[in-house]
């Protein structure tokens, strides 16, 4: 870490000098104007002017890559956060690869090709980051999540595979939220003018919501593979008692309440809505058990997909959980009744 010795210019003026390299780098000279950000913890944030105000675009040289890898890329690169994604290729490009860049197009919010010539494609993201708050996204992924887990849940109980289509088909969306999700998080963790703009005084929180992301994500992934027994099963309902069923129906409504419950616990930081996800994830695990030790004799498979269907719940409430002690270490990071910082 480099230290600078502040100086005082006049009566209330104190000064600091800006390293050399630094100011070279990003273009920095004399009667430029650059922007400050003050920040908890005693910290103070210097940007450039191009850091606030450049768009930035990279180019994807897709000769060595194969489809896969080339929609991989196209889709890394909008999660850092660039205005612009330049395909290119020496010749012509493949078919599969221009498969690739419109199959990534389909699958990111606010993704639009250009311009397309024989040898390259360009593409836009629309998305400014002042569009969205990181709350709102998140609110928005764990209720596309609840509803795919209650569509799922309630085809398995009528055997309605319509309705366990409409779940699958939902997932496409919760994956677009998630990765436009992980796309603000990085563009607001390179330009801390922007966690403003994404609805956070600064940018401590940035990992914990990358991580209540992934979670949130994942659990629309449980809910998917309920789905999928749905579709797979003969019959596609569990061949067990309607009251064991409406005990499984409970049980979600459980988890629903408690993933629910973590994810406010992180937007409104409250460390006591944290507390009372610990006391539902405990009676969750107890219910879970009682269903299992309740179930009457049947057939090997059929138990497998009772218990299937139950560990798929119950690693979704994990992964609630997950949330919710990421909301506590956000609320205890702030004074309340219950912390005092000093």
């Amino acid at each position: 870490m480099e230290t600078r010795k502040v100086q005082r210019l006049g009566p209330s003026t104190l000064a600091m000098t800006l390293p050399a390299e630094w100011a070279k780098e990003h273009g920095v000279d004399k009667g430029d104007e650059v922007s400050l950000r003050m920040g908890g913890k005693g910290t103070l944030t210097v940007l450039s002017e191009s850091a606030s105000t450049e768009e930035s675009e990279a180019v994807i040289h897709a000769d060595n890559l194969d489809a896969s890898a080339l929609e991989r890329a196209i889709v890394a690169q909008y999660v850092l956060g660039r205005r612009i994604i330049h395909v290119e290729s020496d010749g012509p490009l493949a078919s599969d690869h221009i498969n690739a860049v419109y199959k990534a197009e389909t699958q990111l919010m606010g993704l639009g090709v250009i311009e397309e010539t024989p040898e390259s494609i360009a593409i836009r993201c629309s998305v400014d980051p002042e569009d969205f708050t990181l709350d709102n996204l998140m609110e928005r992924l764990e209720n596309t999540g609840s509803t795919m887990r209650g569509e799922a849940v309630k085809a398995l109980a009528h055997g309605n595979t319509d309705l366990a289509q409409r779940a699958l088909n939902r997932e496409r969306q919760a994956n677009k939220i998630f990765v436009l999700m992980l796309r603000l998080i990085f563009t607001a963790y390179q330009n801390p003018n922007l966690a403003r703009a994404v609805g956070l005084e600064e940018g401590f929180p940035l990992i914990g919501y990358r991580s209540v992301a992934k979670n949130l994500e994942l659990t629309a992934d449980n809910a998917e593979d309920i789905a999928e027994i749905v579709m797979e099963t003969e019959g596609h309902t569990l061949d067990i008692e309607q009251a064991t069923m409406r005990r499984i129906r409970e049980f979600t409504d459980q988890v629903d309440e408690l993933t629910e419950m973590a994810v406010r616990a992180v937007v409104e930081r409250d460390y006591d809505i944290t507390v009372e996800c610990r006391v539902l994830f405990n009676e969750l695990s107890t219910n879970e058990t009682e269903i299992l030790d309740d179930l009457p004799e049947m057939d090997n498979e059929d138990l497998l997909r009772v218990r299937e269907v139950l560990v798929s719940l119950q690693h979704t409430a994990e992964y609630a959980m997950r949330n919710a002690e990421i909301a506590a270490n956000l609320a205890l990071n702030e004074e309340s009744e219950h912390v005092e910082i000093t």
